[in-house]
């Protein structure tokens, strides 16, 4: 199990910056893959990015260049770094823990923190 700690939402004007933690309960290195989904209201929650376990990433094309996603493994924490930031970004962001274990797969998740980007 992993549970699953975001910080460091807020209010910010468009074109401004906000990074986002998320802090595991347990080591990240192992586990398989770490995300960032966000979903706005009436919207469906959707994947914005993710870092594997070997370092790969992915991106939502409407991030693309202006999110990086990264993890420190020695403070089990993932970050999103969100710069240009425009009001459509304006969402509940979810932290995500993807974990394989032999036959079992788990997604964990964060409570969620809100980021609101004003024009």
């Amino acid at each position: 199990q992993v549970q699953l700690v975001e910080s460091g939402g807020g209010l910010v004007q468009a074109g401004g910056s906000l990074r986002l933690s998320c802090a595991a309960s347990r080591t990240i290195s192992g586990i398989n893959a770490m995300g960032w989904y966000r979903q706005a209201p009436g919207k469906q929650r959707e994947l914005v990015a993710r870092i594997t376990s070997g370092g790969g990433t992915y991106f939502a094309d409407s991030v693309m260049g202006r999110f990086t996603i990264s993890r420190d493994n020695a403070k089990n924490t993932v970050f999103l770094q969100m710069n240009n930031l425009k009001p459509e970004d304006t969402a509940a962001y979810y932290c995500n823990a993807y974990l394989v274990t032999g036959n079992l797969r788990g997604d964990y998740w964060g409570q969620g923190t809100q980021v609101t980007v004003s024009s």
